[in-house]
Order: structure tokens, then sequence, then C-alpha cells
């Protein structure tokens, strides 16, 4: 059994040579540290709150995020589609998730916002009521999703094919509906 860690705050921590100790986490808040591909694995994050960390390259084999919020952090290439599913709940507010990996997740009613997920994958991902407000989607993969209900009206530079995905109710703005046609190589003025 992990020993449990109640709202405590880290500040300025540099975990990639002495690693985070293995713990479940519970009401905490880590400031301004450094995860850079370090070992989560097996770590369990219970409504904390990241800000301003660099978790790029993490390994999160079986970590759990519950209600877990990021601001303001850099996750290149991070790999959820790693962690534990069950019960995973994240936001993301001015993050960089560049090249991160949500293959298979559940991720209902997520929120992305201010947030830049180029080449990101959603393969197969349920990201029903999610939002994507004000991200940059280039070359991000959405297919065999199911993006029922999400919000792409402030999304920029996506293309994906509809028809791909499962799409009922979800919402774009007349400036970015394009980004649905290229597929279809149609030409709009």
């Amino acid at each position: 059994m992990l020993p449990l860690i109640l709202d405590k705050t880290f500040s300025n921590q540099d975990y990639t040579k002495t690693g985070l100790e293995k713990a479940e986490y519970d009401g905490c808040i880590f400031i301004d540290c450094n995860f850079e591909a370090s070992y989560l694995s097996t770590i369990q994050f219970l409504e904390c709150e990241f800000i301003n960390c660099n978790l790029t390259n993490t390994k999160l084999k079986e970590t759990t995020f519950k209600d877990a919020t990021f601001t303001d952090c850099k996750l290149v290439g991070m790999p959820f589609y790693e962690c534990n599913a069950f019960l995973l709940s994240v936001s993301f507010f001015n993050c960089n998730l560049d090249l991160a990996v949500f293959i298979n997740l559940k991720l209902v009613g997520t929120k992305f916002k201010d947030c830049s997920l180029q080449q990101a994958d959603f393969i197969e991902a349920d990201l029903s009521k999610s939002l994507f407000d004000n991200c940059n989607l280039k070359n991000t993969v959405f297919e065999n999703a199911i993006l029922e209900s999400v919000d792409f009206t402030t999304a920029y530079d996506f293309s994906f094919n509809p028809s791909s995905n499962k799409m009922k109710g979800a919402k774009f703005s007349k400036h970015n509906i394009q980004g649905l046609l290229y597929e279809h190589e149609i030409i709009i003025e």
C-alpha cells in the first residue's frame, strides 16, 4: 500500500535525478517542479494541481490522475494512454501538449483551454462533451474518436475527417469549419 500525502505543496523541486516518492498524493500542489523523463509509474494523484511544471516525456505506467489540473505546464510527448484509465479525469489550461498520446481513453468533459496540442493523438478516445477553447490542433489525429457534443468553436489549425469519428452535436464556428473539409479536397474562398 502506498503512503498517503495530504494537502502538501511542493515548490521548485527537480525530480529528474531523485524521483518523486511513490505515494498517493491527495490535494497536493506542485509548483515549478521538473519531472522531465522521470518515472511517475503507479503513483496516484487525486485532486492535485500542477502549476508551471515540466512533465515532458514522463513515464506514466499505471499512474492515476483523478481530478488533476495542469496549468502553464509542459507535457510534450506525455503517454497518457499508459495511465490507469479508471477514474481518469484531467483539465489543462495554457499547456503545451504537443505529441501527447491519449489513445483509447475515456476523457468525457475534459477541458483544454489555451493549449497547444500539435500532433497529439486521440485515436479511439471518447472526448464527449469536452472543450477545446483556443487550442492549436495542427496535425492532431482524431480517428474513430467519439467527439459528440465537443466544442471546437475556437479551436484552430485542425484537419480531420468527420466521417471517421462520431460527431453528433459537435460545435464549430464558420471560421474554422474548413478543417473538416481538407480530407475531401474542397476549396473554400
